[in-house]
C-alpha cells in the first residue's frame, strides 16, 4: 500500500483519488479526497468530501466523510455530514453536522 503525504507548506486544489494506498494531509487541500485510509494531521485541513475505509481526522475538515471507521481526535475540528458505521470521538472534538451510524456490517 502506497502512502501519499500533502505536507505543511503545500496547498493541494484539486481532486485526489488512491485505490489502494493512504493519503496523510499535513498541509492544505481543497477538493476531494478518495483512498483506503485518509489521515487528516493536527496542522492539516481538507475542505471536501472523503471517501475511504478509514478517516481519522485531527484537524479540520468542512465536507463529507463517507467510511466505515471515523476516528476524531481531541483536537479534531469538523463540519461535515457523517456517513460511517462505527465513529470513534475524543473528549475536545468539535463536530457539527448530520451525523449517520449504522453499525458494524
Amino acid at each position: 500500500m502506497s502512502n501519499s503525504i500533502i505536507e505543511e507548506a503545500l496547498t493541494i486544489e484539486g481532486n485526489m483519488k488512491s485505490e489502494q494506498g493512504s493519503v496523510e494531509v499535513k498541509g492544505k487541500v481543497i477538493g476531494d479526497v478518495s483512498a483506503k485510509s485518509v489521515v487528516v494531521r493536527t496542522n492539516g485541513s481538507l475542505a471536501g468530501a472523503v471517501s475511504a475505509e478509514t478517516v481519522t481526522i485531527e484537524g479540520k475538515q468542512t465536507g463529507s466523510i463517507k467510511c466505515a471507521d471515523l476516528t476524531l481526535a481531541s483536537t479534531s475540528d469538523v463540519q461535515v455530514d457523517v456517513e460511517a458505521q462505527t465513529m470513534t470521538t475524543q473528549s475536545g472534538a468539535k463536530v457539527s453536522g448530520k451525523l449517520q451510524i449504522t453499525g458494524s456490517a
